[in-house]
């Protein structure tokens, strides 16, 4: 009787042994599936991506085929709202690599538009900031030079301005197409504000 019990024991003590060996730790699947993603240095935009954005301050997205899906930085089909990266202190770098060329900037916000049912989004919106207008028009023909921005309508606005600098105007730029993806400047010029900002929208051609 008394091996039977002392068998009957050691079973018990065996079982949740051998169960600990077959279950795979929490966020196993999840964590390689992350890594994989990441693996090819385009940023993710769940929530982890985020903070990793924040973190490195440093942000790629890949619109070679000319689009933007959701699935490339991590996240579902039906997700209904767009991330909005902001940096709370400085800037982040951030690449927007399109099919014939690579947009880029410095920047302390980062949207991203049309997140309904579709499985991509419409645009890439950023924003640039100067705090003159010497700056300001600076950033504007360096748009024109980089993305093909219309340079007779850009340095149209930028003389109507220079002559009035206390005006207040906005005014979208044709986008350019340089870069395989349109990058259109919406200037938003407040001659009574210290920074002056332009909005980037980065969306398919």
């Amino acid at each position: 009787m008394g091996d039977t019990l002392k068998g009957f024991a050691a079973s018990i003590l065996l079982v949740p042994l051998l169960l600990t060996g077959c279950v795979v730790p929490y966020g196993g699947a999840d964590a390689t599936t992350t890594a994989t993603a990441a693996a090819d240095g385009y940023a993710r935009l769940d929530k982890a991506g985020i903070a990793q954005i924040k973190a490195s301050k440093a942000a790629r997205l890949d619109m070679t085929s000319g689009r933007l899906t959701k699935e490339s930085v991590g996240l579902e089909n039906g997700t209904s709202q767009a991330p909005d990266v902001l940096m709370r202190e400085g800037v982040m770098s951030l690449e927007i690599q399109g099919p014939r060329g690579t947009v880029s900037a410095k920047t302390d916000r980062l949207r991203l538009n049309g997140m309904n049912n579709r499985s991509e989004f419409s645009e890439v919106t950023y924003f640039l900031t100067a705090g003159s207008l010497e700056d300001y028009t600076a950033l504007i023909r360096d748009g024109v030079d980089r993305y093909g921005i219309p340079s007779d309508t850009a340095e149209r606005w930028i003389d109507s301005i220079s002559s009035r600098p206390e005006d207040k105007s906005d005014f979208a730029l044709a986008p350019g197409t340089s870069t395989g993806l349109q990058v259109q400047y919406d200037l938003r010029y407040d001659g009574s504000k210290n920074t002056q900002v332009v909005i980037v929208h980065v969306s398919p051609a």
